[in-house]
C-alpha cells in the first residue's frame, strides 16, 4: 500500500534529522531543509555557528550582520554554492571572508552599506558566476577587486556612487573573460568611454546597462545608443525612455533644464549625423574582414552569404573569402564585384540571427588619388617655371648695345661683313683727310667724316678707289644720291656732294 501524504512528510524530516545530526545540528532561529540554511529575518547580529558542512545554500538576508570577518565559517563548507547577505547593514567585508568557501557561484551583497571594493576582495572564488552588488554606497573600485574571477558571467553595480566608468572590469576581455551582463545602471557616470565599449562585442553591449545616469548629451553617445536601437539591444530597448542625458550648457542653465532622451537630444538639439550599423569602406586590392557582431552568446553555427549568393562555411575557404576561427568574414584583394550586402547567419542555442555588413568599395586604390595629386601638382609647377623663365628671356635680357652714345671709350670694331666703317677719299696716298660738309636737307649741320687714303689719284683726279675695313676694294660711286650701308648708330656717316672733296 503507498505510503500517504503525511507519512511521507513524516520520513522526509526524520531523514533530514539523521542527516543534521550526522554533519551538525540545525541552528537556532533557522530552518534547515535538506542542503538549504534559510536564517532570514532571525534578528541575527553575527552568523549563527556551527554551521552544517553539507550546507549549499546559505541565506542570511534582513538581518544585522553589519561586518564580515574571516572567521564567520570556522571550518571550511566545502559544498555552499550560494551566499545571501542582503539587506543585513554590512559595512565592512575582510579580504579573507572568502578563504573557507572557494566553491561559490552565487554571491548576493546587495542593499547593504558598502562603500568601497578594496584590493583582492573576490580574488578567492576563482567559480564565481553571479555577484550582486546593487543598491549599496559604493563609490571606488579598486582594479584588483575582481582578480581571479575568471567564470564571472553576471555582475551587478547599479544604484551606487560610482562616477568613473571601470573600464577595467571589460578591456580586452582577460579580466572578466566569461562576463555577459554589467549593470552600472542608477550611478554618478556623466561620461563613458563610447570608442571602447562600441568596441565590445554584442552579446556584451546587449547586457551593458548605463540608463539612470546623468550622462552629458553629445553626438558619440548618441551614436552608441542609436546603433543599440537599431541592433535592438536590450539595454537600449527595455530602457529607451530612462537613457536620458543633460544638454552641454551652463552650470546655472543646465540645473533648470531637465533631462531629455540620448535618441532626441542627438537628433534635435545636436543635430547629429545618422548612425550607420555595419557599413564597410575600402578600396581596390585592400584586405578587409567583416565582422559578425551577433547578440548569442554560445553560437552553435553560423555562415556568410556574398552578394553573388556563394555561401561561407566554417570549413572552407571560398576564393578570396575565408572564415576566420571568431565567425569574422576575411575578404583579400577586393575586386568592384565585391561590394553588395553579406549576410551572417548564425544559429544559438535558443534562438537565430541574421546579421547584414554593407560593404562599399572604392574605385581606386588607396594611394591612388594622393599619386594623382602629386603628378598634377608637379605638372602644374612645371608649366608656371616654364612660363616664368620666358618671361625672363622676352623682358629681362640684358641690351646688346651696351656702348652709351659720348663715351670715351674706344668701340671695338664692327663685323668684317656687316658694313663700311670709313670712306677713303684722297687725291695723295697715305694721307688723312678731315671734311665736314653740311647735310643736303638740313643747313647749319654737319657730319664729320674720317678717311684714310690708300691709292693712287683716279681718273678725274678726286676718285680713286676706297677700302672699307679690309674689304675688297670697289670703284667709288659719284652722285648726289650715293648711299652705304650703315653698320652702327654711333659711327659718322660721310655724304657725298657733286664737287669732289680734294
Amino acid at each position: 500500500v503507498a505510503p500517504s501524504a503525511p507519512l511521507l512528510s513524516l520520513l522526509t524530516l526524520w531523514l533530514l534529522s539523521l542527516r543534521g545530526s550526522a554533519g551538525g545540528l540545525c541552528p537556532q532561529r533557522c530552518v534547515c531543509a535538506s542542503t538549504i540554511l534559510s536564517c532570514s529575518q532571525a534578528a541575527l547580529s553575527s552568523v549563527p555557528v556551527p554551521l552544517p558542512r553539507f550546507t549549499a545554500v546559505l541565506d542570511l538576508s534582513h538581518n544585522n550582520v553589519s561586518r564580515l570577518r574571516g572567521d564567520w565559517a570556522p571550518g571550511r563548507l566545502p559544498h555552499l554554492h550560494s551566499l545571501l547577505l542582503s539587506h543585513n547593514g554590512l559595512s565592512f567585508v575582510s579580504t579573507e571572508a572568502f578563504a573557507h568557501v572557494p566553491r561559490l557561484r552565487h554571491l548576493d551583497l546587495s542593499s547593504n552599506r558598502l562603500r568601497a571594493l578594496d584590493e583582492n576582495l573576490f580574488s578567492d572564488l576563482a567559480e564565481l558566476e553571479v555577484l550582486l552588488l546593487y543598491n549599496n554606497e559604493i563609490s571606488s573600485v579598486d582594479r584588483t577587486a575582481f582578480e581571479n574571477l575568471g567564470r564571472l558571467r553576471k555582475l551587478y553595480l547599479g544604484h551606487n556612487r560610482i562616477a568613473r566608468f571601470p573600464l577595467e572590469l571589460l578591456r580586452d576581455g582577460t579580466r572578466l573573460p566569461q562576463l555577459a551582463l554589467l549593470d552600472l545602471s542608477a550611478n554618478r557616470l556623466r561620461s563613458v568611454p563610447v570608442g571602447e565599449l562600441q568596441a565590445l562585442p554584442a552579446w556584451l553591449r546587449d547586457r551593458l546597462y548605463l540608463h539612470g545616469n546623468p550622462l552629458v548629451c553629445d553626438c558619440p553617445l548618441f551614436q552608441l545608443v542609436a546603433r543599440g536601437h537599431q541592433r535592438r539591444l536590450s539595454a537600449v530597448t527595455d530602457f529607451q525612455e530612462e537613457l536620458r542625458c543633460s544638454l552641454p550648457v551652463a552650470a546655472a542653465a543646465a540645473a533648470a533644464t531637465p533631462p531629455i532622451g540620448i535618441l532626441a537630444a542627438g537628433r534635435q538639439s545636436l543635430n547629429c549625423s545618422e548612425a550607420r550599423e555595419a557599413v564597410l569602406e575600402a578600396h581596390l586590392g585592400d584586405s578587409v574582414t567583416l565582422s559578425c557582431d551577433t547578440r548569442i552568446h554560445g553560437v552553435r553555427s553560423r555562415h556568410w552569404v556574398t552578394p553573388s549568393g556563394e555561401r561561407v562555411f566554417e570549413t572552407g575557404v571560398n576564393g578570396s573569402a575565408a572564415l576566420l576561427a571568431n565567425g569574422s568574414l576575411q575578404l583579400r584583394a577586393l575586386r568592384p564585384e565585391d561590394a553588395g550586402s553579406y549576410a551572417c547567419w548564425v544559429a544559438g542555442p535558443l534562438l537565430n540571427e541574421t546579421l547584414y555588413v554593407e560593404l562599399l568599395v572604392h574605385n581606386f586604390t588607396l594611394h591612388g588619388p594622393h599619386d594623382t595629386l602629386n603628378t598634377a601638382y608637379t605638372t602644374l609647377v612645371g608649366c608656371i617655371l616654364s612660363v616664368v623663365l620666358v618671361l625672363i628671356y622676352l623682358y629681362l635680357t640684358p641690351c646688346r648695345c651696351c656702348c652709351c652714345r659720348g663715351s670715351g671709350a674706344e668701340k671695338p670694331p664692327a663685323p668684317r661683313d656687316d658694313s663700311i666703317n670709313s670712306s677713303v677719299l684722297s687725291a695723295t696716298p697715305n694721307h688723312n683727310v678731315a671734311a665736314v660738309v653740311p647735310h643736303p636737307g638740313e643747313p647749319g649741320q654737319s657730319r664729320s667724316a674720317s678717311a684714310t687714303g690708300t691709292g693712287g689719284p683716279g681718273p678725274n683726279g678726286g676718285g680713286g678707289r676706297f677700302k672699307g675695313g679690309g674689304t675688297p676694294q670697289q670703284p667709288l660711286r659719284h652722285g648726289p644720291k650715293a648711299q652705304r650701308k650703315v653698320s652702327d648708330p654711333d659711327s659718322v656717316s660721310s655724304v657725298f656732294s657733286d664737287t669732289p672733296i680734294v
